[in-house]
């Protein structure tokens, strides 16, 4: 084209410069069909391959190279239908017919792409067109006398819905769903018929599809978020309404569940953070917050009462443990949130109650390996509490540091010292300074605390005789560093 520039077009007559123009467009013209043809081949190359974003991407270059060529709109329109985008295909197949109405092919795959979107009438009108110009086509003529009956099915789920027979419409639009997966009204029939059966999951799953067919839908971007947000799942809920706002960023119900949302889904991040964290104080104070916030929904009241359940059980608070304990399984069970409990219960050395609620647990869920330990520490420490409890023997908790126990130590081993007695008391110190030293010994020595944590006294002969710990003299323990040194008296 640059030579044209170098012309001196002064010297040029009229008949001259209309002969360089039609060279100049034809030339241009060669250009543009090779183009498109270039851009049809590698579509229908990417086609083969099943690429099919690629191949659409090179027939939208060439309906634009070629905007009037109906096999251009055909071959867009097949891409279109492959990838279920109906209303782009239906878009190309009607423009196929406007450019060549007698164009069969088209025809028939427009009369599917109805029957996929339920609109069978329509369906029925271009297949008996097909009929019309292929009298022996054998699905035109099959699908023609379908039509009216898949109609009659759909008048009757309507029908079935406006009745109150939500299991008779629903069962219908699945049949018919088998046919028409691009219907939305279907969908939306059948989504509304789940919530109704207080089938929420199903739901959700049927408006997901509504929200891919119809797209740009702020009501149903709302609807998903609120049953999302009523199945307590805060954070889901929070992605659907955050696409309502980027639609209508001051929607008058998107905007104030939003701001809702956000809160309840920042406390439950809160709640799983500081537990993970285990600051369990901060986990308590969320899941709180979370209660005054939210009442109603029952799921969201659950995970508040479930992190309570487990952050009170964790910070030793074991009867507040077991209140938001029974508070959560009274709206939902849940196999963990029975172990948080037989773990409170357990706790408050409330054995039976433990070894249930265990049981429970492994009744909702077989395998959940966390209750079959439990389980069994529970039965050990049920049998260990009808022998001595070193951590009541020196009054320390469960979670006590070595040096609080060898305070409290101390402190017992002063008090039932033998030598401070005479006469009976003396033998009932005796005894007692024994349990004392026994209860120091295990308690400080880690090995040996673990053992009896997890149900087996390490003094015990019997244990001691299975795990090679025997040690001769019944009083061995005294040999591991009492600070006292004292003379039995036996009368």
């Amino acid at each position: 084209m640059d030579y044209l520039l170098n012309v001196n077009w002064n010297k040029i007559t009229p008949c001259l410069v209309l002969l360089v123009l039609e060279v100049v467009l034809d030339f241009s013209e060669c250009a543009s069909q090779a183009e498109v043809n270039k851009h049809l081949e590698l579509g229908r190359d990417f086609l083969a391959r099943g690429q099919l974003s690629d191949a659409l991407t090179h027939y939208h270059a060439a309906v634009e190279g070629e905007p009037n060529n109906y096999l251009t709109y055909f071959k867009r329109g097949t891409v279109y239908y492959a990838l279920g985008k109906a209303k782009f295909a239906l878009q190309d197949f009607t423009k196929v017919l406007e450019l060549k109405p007698d164009f069969t092919a088209a025809r028939l795959h427009r009369a599917n792409v109805y029957v996929k979107l339920a609109k069978y009438y329509d369906a029925k009108e271009d297949y008996l067109q097909v009929t019309y110009s292929e009298p022996y086509n054998e699905e035109a003529v099959s699908q023609y006398h379908a039509m009216d009956g898949l109609a009659e099915e759909l008048r009757l789920a309507e029908a079935y819905y406006r009745g109150g027979d939500m299991r008779a419409a629903a069962d219908l639009a699945t049949r018919l769903l088998e046919i028409s997966p691009w219907a939305a009204q279907l969908r939306q029939l059948r989504a509304e018929c789940y919530i109704s059966m207080n089938d929420l999951f199903s739901a959700v799953s049927d408006i997901r599809s509504v929200n891919r067919l119809q797209q740009d839908s702020t009501d149903g971007y709302y609807r998903l978020a609120t049953l999302l947000y009523q199945l307590g799942h805060v954070n889901d809920a929070l992605k659907e309404i955050r696409e309502c706002l980027k639609l209508d960023p001051e929607h008058k119900k998107c905007f104030p569940l939003y701001k809702k949302v956000k809160q309840v889904d920042k406390l439950v991040s809160g709640c799983e953070e500081a537990s993970e964290a285990r600051q369990f104080t901060r986990c308590i104070d969320s899941a709180n917050k979370l209660l005054k916030i939210e009442q109603e929904v029952t799921l969201v009241v659950f995970e508040a009462n479930r992190w309570l359940c487990s952050c009170y059980s964790k910070e030793e608070q074991y009867t507040e443990a077991v209140s938001a304990c029974g508070a959560a399984l009274a709206l939902q069970k849940d196999a963990r949130v029975l172990c948080d409990r037989a773990d409170a219960l357990l706790g408050l050395e409330m054995y039976d109650d433990a070894i249930q609620s265990y049981k429970q647990a492994l009744e909702l869920e077989e395998g959940l390996q966390r209750a079959k330990d439990g389980l069994s520490r529970a039965q050990k420490l049920q049998k260990q509490s009808e022998q001595r409890d070193y951590y009541k023997i020196l009054g320390v908790k469960r979670s006590a540091s070595k040096q609080e126990i060898i305070k409290a130590y101390r402190k017992a081993a002063q008090k039932w010292h033998p030598d401070n007695y005479h006469g009976d008391d003396k033998k009932i110190a005796e005894k007692k300074f024994i349990d004392v030293a026994a209860a120091k010994e295990v308690l400080t020595d880690p090995e040996k605390r673990a053992q009896f944590d997890a149900g087996s006294d390490p003094l015990d002969p019997e244990a001691q005789r299975q795990q090679n710990f025997h040690h001769g003299s019944p009083f061995h323990h005294f040999q591991h560093g009492s600070p006292f040194q004292f003379k039995f008296h036996f009368n």
